[in-house]
């Protein structure tokens, strides 16, 4: 059964267009992930397909009697408590299907709550809700997974994945596309494309279509040489050249390829500071202190001590402990995760190490070089009418400083944007906006609060690379499983009130987790298990909740720990180029760039298998 039939559609905003000649068509069964880049048109898209907004050309049919769901980016509900909003959602109006619903999404607590009272993210679950419980045939759903704690976007996964109704959604959580969608559509540059399967079919038809766009500019770079040769030769005697032949000839030389959504790849690194000077160096080099000089083009130098947190509880007026006698000593150039269910404190930890809030209990000492940046959920409070450029600026610097308009155009900041207002920004790009404004502060310890919402996923890749090489102190809350395994080597987990430090890791936290449920009498994880099972399995870490005495002391074998993962990372790296090399050497039969390519590609799998060596080695002693 045909659900939508959308052709041709159109749709711009006042700076610039969206998308034009789009079409799509989503039949019973279908589940389909949007992607793109942040203002490509996705949530627009979105609204043109459920009938909230008209294309401005084009049309939407929908099929006879299809029911429609949708969860829209900021849900609107009705009056009333938040089991009442759920429940009459429910076809048959069973009250134990909205409570379970709620339950999973961790609204649990809620039930009896006003709707009026509720933050933004609760009010997306609530409408998360609604959305699953009804007996729709098409689901509609815009970022499902914002707001929702590891635990429930498993649930999730698994919910849409059974799901016999249609589905589209806008995420940027590259398991969910993996784990539940048949068909990804991709945005790009005004242009629909549908890919089989889920990320990996993405990016495997993005690359393909790349190569194919180069193969294409390749041929048309040498038909033009040849069409400019022949333009610049006389005329033969008693003859002319047609004048169809040389409109022909000039329209292939004057064309070109695409132009790029945006002017070359997201570089963090120079919109912080950073030069070439620097970036070649041994990740070994953490001692002590800091790393090297060339560094602080990135964040100022940070001294041995960060912050300390010491015997830490807080709760609100009237409420319930979140934790008590929380121990915690931030490292430098250390990375850590913080994980924990919905209303387990994570966001109010991070508060509380910005030194925004002020703990109930326990005492906190700062490192009198750390300089934090914060980039938090809810984002800065923006002058909607305020142009980029001029919030860029801020009240220090003229509006268009050089350096200011270097920072945009690195961050996607085209001239189109620069002048836009930001109230005409979609909610991805004010997000790297807050994003550019963070980092453009040079801190030395960052805290990312859910930092992977509403950003696209080229955006997230490039993010995770910088974090990587980002030689301060990085504190993460997120529920984007991809980017914390990418960027965290520890993870603080707060469960029950208690806290406990664990290394691996998200991945090895995970892992804990599972062989904690597998014990006799544990609670059952069965609604994790579906979306760990896509995941390696590591080995099984300990909480460190007491050292064993070894010749070297926990800190210094987690930061040479992380010297021989960024080694063995380093030397991968290499590895790949080489292997590029030789390949290409190979294809064009040159023997001197073989050989040349064959002993790089040695030399990397020498480093490699010395930096796992090593790595197994303190990873033996650090477990003793």
């Amino acid at each position: 059964m045909i659900l939508i039939d959308a052709s041709s559609l159109s749709a711009s905003r006042p700076d610039r267009p969206l998308f034009t000649n789009l079409s799509l068509t989503i039949e019973s069964g279908d589940r389909i992930g949007v992607v793109g880049l942040n203002g490509c048109g996705k949530t627009t898209l979105l609204r043109m397909i459920s009938g909230e907004i008209d294309p401005e050309s084009g049309v939407v049919r929908r099929g006879r009697g299809a029911r429609i769901a949708t969860l829209a980016q900021e849900p609107q509900l009705a009056p009333g408590t938040v089991l009442a909003n759920v429940v009459g959602s429910v076809p048959n109006g069973a009250v134990w299907e909205a409570e379970a619903a709620l339950d999973h999404l961790g609204m649990g607590d809620l039930f009896d709550a006003d709707v009026a009272r509720l933050s933004g993210g609760q009010a997306k679950r609530v409408a998360l809700a609604q959305v699953l419980v009804s007996d729709a045939d098409l689901l509609i759903l815009d970022e499902p997974t914002n707001h929702l704690d590891l635990d429930a976007i498993a649930w999730l996964e698994e919910r849409l994945a059974r799901s016999r109704a249609g589905l589209v959604m806008v995420t940027h959580d590259r398991h969910v596309l993996d784990r539940v969608a048949t068909k990804v559509l991709e945005i790009d540059r005004g242009e629909g494309y549908v890919h089989l399967g889920g990320y990996q079919g993405y990016l495997e038809g993005r690359d393909a279509r790349e190569e194919r766009a180069a193969a294409s500019e390749a041929t048309r770079r040498n038909l033009a040489k040849r069409e400019l040769a022949w333009l610049r030769r006389g005329a033969p005697a008693r003859s002319r050249k047609p004048k169809a032949h040389i409109d022909a000839a000039i329209a292939l030389i004057e064309g070109g390829p695409k132009a790029a959504v945006r002017p070359g790849a997201l570089e963090l690194d120079a919109a912080v500071g950073r030069t070439g000077e620097g970036q070649g160096r041994s990740a070994g080099s953490l001692q002590g202190s800091y790393r090297n000089a060339a560094d602080e083009r990135l964040a100022p130098r940070l001294g041995t001590k960060v912050i300390e947190l010491h015997n830490i509880g807080h709760r609100y007026p009237d409420g319930p402990w979140l934790f008590r006698k929380l121990q915690l000593l931030l490292e430098p150039g250390e990375r850590y995760g913080i994980v924990g269910a919905n209303g387990s404190g994570k966001s109010t930890l991070l508060e509380i190490l910005t030194g925004r809030l002020a703990p109930a209990e326990g005492t906190i000492e700062v490192g009198p070089t750390v300089r934090v940046g914060y980039y938090d959920q809810l984002g800065r409070s923006f002058d909607p009418t305020q142009r980029v450029r001029e919030a860029v600026a801020g009240t220090v610097r003229p509006v268009g400083a050089p350096e200011d308009k270097r920072l945009m155009e690195q961050f996607w900041f085209d001239d189109d944007l620069q002048w836009a207002p930001i109230g005409t920004l979609s909610g991805g790009e004010r997000r790297r906006l807050q994003l550019l404004m963070v980092l453009a502060e040079r801190p030395n310890v960052l805290l990312l609060d859910e930092p992977t919402n509403d950003l696209d996923l080229d955006t997230l890749r490039v993010m995770e690379e910088f974090l990587e090489d980002w030689p301060g102190t990085l504190v993460v809350v997120s529920h984007d499983r991809t980017f914390m395994d990418r960027s965290v080597s520890e993870v603080f987990a707060l469960e029950g009130g208690t806290a406990s430090l664990v290394n691996g890791g998200y991945a090895g936290w995970r892992a804990q987790r599972e062989a904690n449920a597998a014990k006799p009498g544990a609670a059952s994880l069965a609604s994790v298990g579906s979306a760990a099972a896509a995941l390696p399995a590591p080995a099984v870490p300990k909480a460190r909740s007491a050292v064993a005495p070894s010749k070297r002391s926990a800190s210094t074998l987690r930061v040479m720990l992380k010297d021989a993962d960024r080694d063995l990372a380093k030397a991968t790296k290499q590895r790949d180029a080489a292997q590029e090399m030789l390949d290409a050497a190979v294809a064009e039969t040159d023997h001197v760039a073989m050989a040349s390519a064959g002993e790089l590609l040695a030399q990397a799998h020498a480093a490699m298998d010395s930096a796992e060596e090593r790595w197994l080695e303190l990873a033996a002693e650090a477990e003793v």
